[in-house]
């Protein structure tokens, strides 16, 4: 794919320009009347700001790690990335550090980038719509023999904000077997998967009624991990006035990775990390997996520090 030069388009909603930045000289600034989005040509493919044109980044950034490319080992850098799941030290932490390939699509771009060593071809569509961002995450499997694996999107966010993670509506206990409607009256609904660094006194958590809330510490001195069966739509994110909400897909019946994960989310004393993730697939030769996010920013000065908070000041602006 050729990297084509960025035409003036004076009708256009959205504007596409190259730019420099963080002492890179080719950046892709992606923006419309309200906000902007900058993604990296120089490595990646990355996502490195979300922002709206008066505020501050919503996605965290490691300056030290800025400017360069060409590391050979794998390197974080922040913002919002694409990978493979499950988890492992080969393929996953592939070095994503050198040039990508892009091409201007309608109100949008698509960049992706080959990782010859383990033959699988990332892409990312990202199309700036009038409210939302929608991010079509592909991976494709280059190979000659089939593989098996799922697309993992990672946003690394803000430090100091917090995140709030819906919970499916409560119901009674039946009681006994005659007072009960059906089977599925005694059948579990929810699915929360723990990481072996996770602690059930870990103040930074709040398991309540409606909602899960994960505060970003910069003072912590361990990280945490959960992963959630999530059917409730989305996830948000409230940092320096702003709140970033994630639609999330959920397809039911299908197996998802880490024991049944749609969603996962890590922080540590650095950031915090938003994940989703598709059904795990056995991709053939040339097959591609898709998984699509959409978000959107809005202003919210008020602090969330209780379920109360999420459910006045949230759910309103987060609900697909």
């Amino acid at each position: 794919m050729k990297n084509p030069p960025v035409l003036p388009m004076p009708n256009r909603k959205v504007i596409i320009e190259r730019v420099p930045r963080w002492g890179w000289p080719n950046v892709l600034r992606l923006a419309n009347e309200s906000v902007e989005l900058l993604i990296t040509l120089d490595v990646g493919p990355r996502i490195l700001s979300y922002r709206f044109h008066d505020g501050p980044n919503v996605f965290k950034v490691f300056t030290d790690q800025m400017g360069r490319s060409g590391e050979p080992n794998w390197v974080g850098r922040g913002g919002h990335r694409l990978w493979t799941a499950p988890e492992d030290l080969t393929r996953t932490y592939a070095p994503d550090n050198g040039p990508v390939e892009w091409s201007e699509v309608q109100d949008g771009v698509c960049v992706a980038s080959h990782d010859t060593v383990h033959s699988v071809r990332k892409e990312m569509e990202i199309i700036l719509e009038s409210e939302h961002v929608r991010v079509e995450h592909s991976i494709t499997n280059t190979a000659d023999t089939s593989t098996s694996l799922a697309a993992w999107a990672l946003t690394v966010l803000a430090p100091g904000g917090v995140e709030i993670l819906p919970l499916p509506p409560k119901r009674p206990h039946p009681g006994l077997p005659e007072q009960a409607s059906s089977a599925d009256d005694y059948a579990s609904n929810q699915n929360i998967v723990l990481w072996p660094f996770f602690d059930f006194t870990d103040d930074r958590w709040t398991f309540g009624h409606r909602f899960i809330l994960l505060r970003q510490n910069e003072t912590a001195t361990h990280p945490t991990k959960i992963g959630l069966m999530h059917r409730e739509g989305w996830a948000a994110y409230q940092v320096t006035g702003c709140l970033f909400v994630k639609e999330i897909p959920y397809l039911e019946g299908q197996d998802y990775p880490d024991r049944g994960c749609n969603v996962e989310t890590f922080t540590n004393a650095d950031m915090l990390e938003m994940e989703t993730l598709s059904p795990l697939s056995t991709l053939a030769a040339g097959e591609t997996v898709s998984h699509i996010e959409r978000w959107s920013l809005h202003r919210l000065s008020q602090s969330v520090r209780t379920e109360d908070d999420a459910g006045r000041f949230v759910s309103p602006l987060a609900r697909p």
